[in-house]
């Protein structure tokens, strides 16, 4: 079933942009608008790729998080290039996070030298409750399955915009001992912002060579507090993911990810706008240029032109480490985007293609702001999401569309 819903969707930039929003209150619905048939494809090095996409993801968060103060690529640019850091070679010296207009409150923690974990950001916080949730219950968990870890792990300070407002009606609900809501009333949803799109990372992990069931994971997740493009583009970003590993080459992976959203939408069209531009681009400077002077208004936390920094960042990459740091010095929600650019990375490049100096600093060390999952180690949780493509595999209903 879809319905119509006219609201005040996000705001770019100071201005609130008023838009027809159509809700999808089924999977179907959305199938019907997109083309999610599709084949799947056995990833023999499944396992090694979600480990190294996780691990990157975590390198890409950590690189962006001193710069989360929603920043333009201008204003990094000028931190940087005095200190001769410019392009971004590396996690960022304490002198440029000094000459930022303000400064993220953990950012002592954050800059070269004196990094020694991995340290607590919501975007990590999800994907590893999305890993919690497959790993008990595989590909058939519910919204309530999803509602109850949310419940017991997230404290409501480390959640933001529609989580929070999400989170809030989940403790309400079971203080009362009401059933709990499997999504915020259709004023609620959020709709172009990013909340849901950086929950995406374990499905595609684990759907790799399955992007349909790895879209359809991504829905389930996200209708519980997004709609529009903030759906659309966590479906995306999964379905990339599982893509990276059979396509041969990162763009081709995004045109494909596209038949997993309406063909009709803003957000497919952001998606082709960057497909078209970023290969016409001579640098990924040039493809940011035209990138920015399209969806420039669409900065911190919103999807339509994040999107296309990612199809840059993929596009002029040449490892890992580099692609983060494009990412990164693209500007707006650095940590978030950082670690979305990460999963994608490594997914494509496999293992292999990060150096050791982007981990060494961490010690084998993580903090998570979950209150009931404690592993200290980076390699325990890297062992755990190479262990969701097998365990997935095998709960995922006998279908090529995964429906």
């Amino acid at each position: 079933m879809q319905t119509e819903l006219h609201r005040c969707g996000f705001r770019a930039r100071g201005h609130c942009y008023k838009r027809s929003v159509a809700v999808y209150e089924d999977l179907d619905a959305v199938w019907a608008a997109a083309d999610p048939f599709f084949d799947v494809v056995e990833v023999p090095d499944a396992a090694e790729r979600a480990s190294a996409a996780f691990v990157a993801s975590l390198c890409g968060c950590m690189l962006g998080k001193p710069f989360e103060i929603d920043p333009t690529l201008d204003e990094i640019r000028a931190a940087l290039e005095p200190l001769g850091e410019w392009p971004l070679p590396d996690y960022p010296p304490e002198e440029a996070i000094l000459a930022l207009r303000w400064q993220q409150r953990r950012w002592p923690e954050l800059v070269r030298g004196r990094i020694t974990h991995v340290a607590a950001d919501d975007d990590i916080n999800y994907t590893v409750l999305g890993m919690l949730v497959l790993e008990r219950k595989g590909a058939e968990f519910t919204r309530t399955n999803l509602a109850n870890l949310w419940l017991k792990n997230l404290p409501v300070y480390v959640t933001f915009g529609p989580e929070r407002a999400f989170l809030a009606r989940l403790a309400a609900a079971a203080a009362t001992g009401a059933p709990l809501p499997e999504r915020l009333d259709d004023d609620e949803l959020g709709e172009g912002h990013c909340g849901a799109l950086i929950r995406a990372d374990a499905y595609g992990y684990a759907c790799q060579g399955n992007p349909a069931l790895a879209a359809s994971l991504a829905w389930r997740d996200a209708g519980m507090t997004h709609a529009g493009t903030g759906l659309y583009g966590t479906m995306f970003v999964a379905a990339a993911i599982a893509l990276m590993p059979i396509s041969s080459s990162p763009l081709e992976a995004f045109a494909r990810a596209l038949r997993f959203v309406p063909a009709s939408c803003a957000f497919a069209d952001a998606v082709h706008f960057a497909l078209e531009e970023v290969p016409r681009a001579d640098t990924w400077l040039d493809a940011y240029a035209r990138i920015n002077a399209r969806y420039g208004d669409f900065g911190h936390c919103l999807v339509l032109q994040e999107i296309g920094t990612l199809v840059n960042t993929l596009h002029f990459a040449r490892d890992v480490g580099d692609g983060i740091c494009i990412q990164v010095m693209q500007g707006n929600d650095t940590d978030s985007f950082g670690a979305t650019a990460g999963s994608l990375l490594g997914a494509w490049f496999g293992p292999g293609h990060l150096e050791p100096r982007w981990t060494e600093p961490f010690g084998d060390r993580i903090q998570l702001a979950l209150a009931t999952t404690w592993p200290g180690s980076i390699s325990e949780l890297a062992a755990r999401m190479a262990a969701l493509p097998a365990r997935v595999q095998s709960t995922a209903p006998p279908s090529t569309t995964s429906v």
